[in-house]
């Protein structure tokens, strides 16, 4: 037989696009329409029926960037369409290439009842079914002219990004506004061919199965008058029923095909947008559910639920029915699909506890798995946060995106830092936006890591990102390869369903230790720099907060701000989505950001006053109280505690001397610290050993520029060439004293580079064993990368960089692709290094992206190890002014310093103390611990207002710890618990409570929560 395939596809293709598609719709008829355009801002939807139209026809411009224009379309169903399926086709001007990245639209009934979304993927509503004849038909549609950021040339700069700046002009033209007859039939034959087409381009060449449908597709387009193709659909698709009834064979894949539509908080949108698409695509979703019985939705991110509860009651009616239905599935459990590499231990855990506890009490459900596809690399502290939530699974499809290392396992265990060990999947489809595209369907059977031994996998599948879900052709198509030869299975299936199914014929996985590591996006641990200060500032004031508020309660009965401290949590929870708090985002993101940070700050300020206010007493009493809220002594101030402070770690006075080759050395006891001329630290002794910190003949605290023009993803990428080329900012301005007393020795050095300024402070405080860096940029640079480089003298092959609840280990070296990959990687508060009876620690107060990086000297043989600090970048998509401004960064060299000091240290830079004038002599903590090594990540109120007392704890050491917690106050009885203070019902260390407190045994990073009663 002559080989004509390429002749039957090619036609295949040319009749579905020029004959059968177009006979999906064969008749229609145009509708009146006309507009209204809000002057600014959204408005309620009563006021926007309401508002006066004026015309306006196919082909006019409208919607400037970011306006809202009501478009209401009238006509009448035409009297000889009487018994036939009738559908309004409403183009706003789509790209249909772009779902959830241009303008959208929410279609209104006259009664303001929402209906459904408008977007390229799905542009019709059905008007009736069938149809009587002479239906008078009236819609309105709030329209959005969201403009186009990542255009077909991607990453280019652009001023559409913010409201302010994006200017009026039209961006759309209104394209097809018709009534039309919907033939049944021809869409199921374009479903019916589609999927034969993508299957056969699949299947090999050689196999008899690809001839089959290529024979079968053949005789049903020699069926088709293509003169009359809705005459002649019927036979045609009977030629067809033969092979898509022919049974997958029992070894193909099985795919848990779920609806979804990823929709980010806030990326290429502000936060207000997101609002409204939640609501147009769950509309679409609850409608789809009603039409389509095998069909199953999901939905994270409880703070998307709340806002469809708060701005589109009506439709959250929809989802609440069809969530106890058990149709519409809440995943995930976390308030929002956050990135996990940056949030603090007590955020990453809040992130679940008010998730979940929005699905229990909204829905009565409670999740199981942990719902992150999208998210840019996954921290090794969290599989210990997700099943002390109470949660056992975890989904993510973003590591399938790493350019180096394809990952081994699709379905596997991940053991965490405490030896926590998580049932985990990544899709093998490779997309959390599947759209049961033959090529899909066949990916994800081809790439399945596992093959063998397992045989599931799941598929989320929608339209995402901008939203818009699953279509109602996904839905014909899935059908259709429920059991089809040649092709995996599909089946609706929650994800619970999945898993369940997944971990009992996978009882024996294989595991991944530690983090999981995406090799992609490593410059978000940098980009927007006020952005991740607003985040690291609001978790310490947290932090704060919840403890001094917990006891003023319980020390004077001051009232607990429940509500107020909900609210700023889950504002916070928010701007850790992973598109906010990576730097990913436009710049109305951000500046909206800043401004909501900013007023944060001032309430939890104003909260924290007040009850310190509470504990201190009359101000007229005179005294000066230090209030510590850091996890261990400060200044002769117990944790957790406020008193008169003044004494602290041994040690002589500061001093400044001037060097006869310029620069200056500071001096107080504990460390001498040399500044050369140029203002760089070429001497950091640790007088206690004697040991000398800086590799010989470097200089640290050396501030280092790169060009960064990453190949794309701008603000999200850094690529490892950026290293090539590096200019060291070594001349200073001026190098002068800025302090000089008896408590701390300081050197101020100002430099100007390019259009920038920089002014750093170098102190040496009395007492203190570690050298603050206070940096102030005045940063106008574009597409550069700042870095402050601390060559060290330590010989390691690894080195400790914090997380939640612990610390992890990377290499120095690049043994493997897989070390050579973690070029750039996160730290929360510090990053430590050590040789065996000594090390050192570098602490942050608010950067999270560093590199170490080891060489060994000529001269002497010895090896360098240089850690570097990222300070700044400027790329300019999709924020064209990126960071440009003034910014402050706070660092330490801490030499001599163990993993307890690095602790210790990251915590009190962090939490610096208050000074309170009042009338008592001083407050006793709550709690306190015998051991340093246990950790207290938070003191609050129990949520449930019973007055019981929260505290959690963890091993931050990395080695097994016993201690005691006391409390001051009398102990009624101690509970352990999970995230959401309910009983532990897992397995525990060793916890013994008696009427003074609980004693604890913790395995390395062991997380404890206990709910403490407090007696009469």
């Amino acid at each position: 037989m002559h080989d004509d395939r390429t002749l039957v596809e090619s036609r295949l293709k040319r009749v579905l696009d020029e004959r059968i598609r177009p006979a999906v719709h064969p008749a229609s008829v145009p509708l009146e329409v006309s507009v209204w355009t809000a002057p600014g801002e959204p408005v309620p939807v009563a006021e926007g029926l309401a508002a006066p139209r004026t015309p306006i026809a196919v082909g006019d411009a409208w919607g400037a960037p970011w306006g809202t224009s009501w478009i209401t379309v009238t006509g009448t169903v035409p009297a000889e369409w009487a018994g036939r399926t009738v559908e309004a086709l409403l183009d706003l001007g789509f790209d249909a290439n772009m779902p959830g990245f241009q303008c959208e639209g929410l279609v209104y009934r006259p009664d303001g009842t929402p209906v459904k979304g408008l977007n390229p993927q799905n542009q019709w509503v059905r008007i009736a079914a069938p149809a009587a004849g002479g239906e008078r038909v009236e819609l309105h549609v709030e329209a959005a002219s969201n403009p186009v950021i990542l255009d077909y040339h991607p990453f280019l700069p652009t001023e559409l990004g913010d409201k302010e700046t994006a200017g009026s002009e039209p961006r759309y033209e209104l394209a097809r506004m018709d009534l039309a007859v919907f033939d049944e039939t021809v869409w199921q034959l374009v479903m019916d061919l589609e999927v034969l087409g993508e299957l056969m381009a699949e299947l090999p060449v050689e196999g008899a199965r690809r001839w089959e449908v290529l024979r079968a597709v053949e005789r049903a387009l020699d069926a088709i008058d293509l003169q009359d193709v809705n005459g002649t659909a019927a036979a045609a698709r009977a030629r067809l029923a033969g092979v898509l009834a022919a049974p997958a064979v029992p070894s193909a894949h099985r795919i848990s095909a779920v609806g979804h539509a990823h929709i980010d908080s806030a990326w290429l949108w502000p936060l207000r947008e997101t609002v409204r698409k939640v609501a147009r695509t769950t509309a679409n979703m609850t409608a789809l559910l009603e039409d389509e019985p095998d069909f199953v939705y999901t939905m994270s991110q409880a703070q998307q639920y709340a806002w469809i509860k708060e701005h589109r009651p009506e439709v959250y009616a929809r989802v609440k029915k069809a969530v106890a239905d058990g149709r519409f599935v809440p995943a995930g459990g976390m308030w929002v699909e956050s990135d996990t590499n940056m949030p603090s231990s007590e955020a990453m855990a809040r992130q679940f506890v008010h998730g979940k506890r929005f699905f229990l009490e909204e829905f009565g459900v409670e999740n199981q798995e942990a719902w992150l596809p999208d998210t840019f690399g996954f921290t090794g502290g969290l599989p210990q946060i997700i099943r002390n939530a109470g949660s056992k699974w975890l989904l993510t499809q973003k590591i399938s995106w790493s350019q180096v290392n394809k990952f081994p396992h699709h379905t596997f265990l991940w053991e965490g830092i405490d030896g926590t060990r998580i049932f985990t999947h990544f899709p093998p489809v490779d997309t959390y936006n599947c759209s049961m595209k033959g090529s899909e369907i066949a990916h994800a059977a081809r790439n399945f890591r596992d093959k063998g031994v397992a045989r599931h996998s799941i598929a989320p599948t929608g339209w995402g990102d901008g939203g818009g879900g699953t279509t109602r052709e996904m839905v014909a198509k899935a059908a259709r390869l429920r059991d089809l030869e040649g092709s995996a299975t599909v089946r609706w299936e929650r994800p619970a369903e999945f898993f369940a199914k997944a971990q009992a014929e996978y009882p024996q996985p294989p595991v991944w230790v530690g983090e999981l590591y995406l090799e992609l996006h490593r410059a978000t641990l940098t980009s927007q720099a006020r952005t991740k200060q607003g985040n690291r500032r609001s978790e310490n004031l947290l932090r704060e907060a919840e403890l001094w508020c917990a006891t003023a309660a319980l020390r004077t009965g001051l009232p607990y701000p429940y509500e107020e401290l909900d609210r700023i949590w889950k504002t916070v929870l928010l701007h850790q989505f992973h598109d906010i708090l990576p730097g990913s985002s436009i710049a109305w993101v951000h500046r909206e950001a800043e401004a909501t940070y900013a007023g944060l700050a001032a309430e939890l300020e104003a909260l924290i006053g007040r009850a310190q206010r509470a504990l201190a007493g009359d101000a007229a009493g005179g005294r000066e109280l230090v209030f510590n809220a850091a996890p261990h002594a400060r200044a002769g101030v117990p944790a957790g505690a406020a008193g008169p402070g003044g004494t602290g770690p041994a040690g002589a006075g500061c001093s400044v001397t001037a060097r006869a080759e310029g620069g200056f050395v500071l001096a107080n006891g504990l460390l001498s610290v040399t500044v050369d001329g140029d203002g760089l630290v070429v001497s950091a002794v640790d007088l206690a050993t004697g040991r000398e910190t800086v590799a010989p003949g470097a200089r640290a605290n050396l501030l280092q520029l790169h060009p960064d023009f990453p190949n794309m993803w701008d603000a999200w990428d850094v690529d490892e060439f950026y290293r090539n080329t590096v200019t060291d900012l070594t001349g200073a301005d001026s190098v002068t004293v800025a302090a000089d007393a008896p408590d701390a020795a300081a050197v101020r050095v100002a430099r100007s580079f390019g259009s920038s300024t920089v002014v750093q402070t170098l102190t040496l405080r009395a007492g203190a064993k570690r050298l603050d860096i206070d940096t102030e940029v005045d940063w106008h640079e574009t597409e550069k990368f700042l870095k402050a480089a601390f060559p060290l003298d330590v010989h390691t092959e690894r080195y400790a960089a914090e997380t939640q609840f612990g610390h992890l280990y990377r290499p120095t070296h690049t043994n493997t692709s897989w070390d050579a990959a973690k070029f750039e990687a996160c730290n929360h508060r510090f990053v430590h290094l050590d040789e065996p009876g000594w090390g050192v620690a570098l602490v942050t107060a608010s950067t999270y992206g560093h590199d170490v990086t080891r060489t060994v000297r000529e001269d002497d043989g010895g090896t360098t190890t240089t850690v570097r600090f990222s300070l700044l970048r400027a790329p300019r998509f999709p924020d064209p002014r990126t960071d440009q401004g003034t910014h402050r960064f706070r660092h330490a060299l801490v030499p001599g310093a163990g993993i307890p000091d690095a602790v210790r240290e990251g915590y009190l830079i962090s939490l610096p103390e208050r000074t309170v004038t009042g009338s008592v002599e001083a407050v006793r903590p709550l709690v306190e611990l015998d051991e340093d090594a246990i950790v207290v990540s938070a003191v609050k109120l129990a949520d449930d207002g019973s007055g019981d007392l929260v505290v959690r704890v963890y091993e931050a050491n990395g080695g097994r710890a016993r201690g005691r917690l006391t409390t001051s106050f009398p102990l009624a009885g101690a509970v352990p618990c999970d995230l959401l203070e309910r009983p532990w019902d897992g397995t525990r260390g060793e916890i013994a409570a008696d009427g003074a407190g609980v004693t604890l045994a913790l395995r390395p990073f062991e997380l404890v929560t206990l709910r403490l009663t407090p007696g009469a």
